[in-house]
């Protein structure tokens, strides 16, 4: 699991690329409350190495919560920033700094 961050000079924005290595996986999106939780908001692109990836434009000086979908089922990055109990989830959620 990867996360990059790369800060615009000219505007507020963090391009924020998610990478996640599911070699068996059909399908993995990231969700969080940049995009309401939509899973189908944030589809993350199958590479030829197994990885999959996606960039976001976020708006920096703020936190986001996280998590990946992979096949319907959701884990986290073991690169987040830091975790966020959820009640609504019954779990933690990653949490990402810009």
């Amino acid at each position: 699991m990867a996360i990059k961050k790369q800060y615009l000079k000219s505007k507020p924005v963090c391009k924020v690329t998610f990478a996640l290595e599911a070699k068996e996986a059909q399908n993995v999106a990231v969700v969080g409350s940049f995009n309401d939780w939509n899973a189908e908001a944030t589809q993350l692109a199958k590479q030829k190495n197994g990885t999959f990836k996606g960039t976001v434009d976020l708006e920096k000086d703020n936190s986001y919560e996280f998590r990946y979908v992979v096949d319907g089922n959701y884990i986290n990055d073991d690169q987040a920033d830091s975790y966020q109990w959820n009640e609504f989830a019954s779990a933690e959620n990653g949490v990402l700094n810009l």
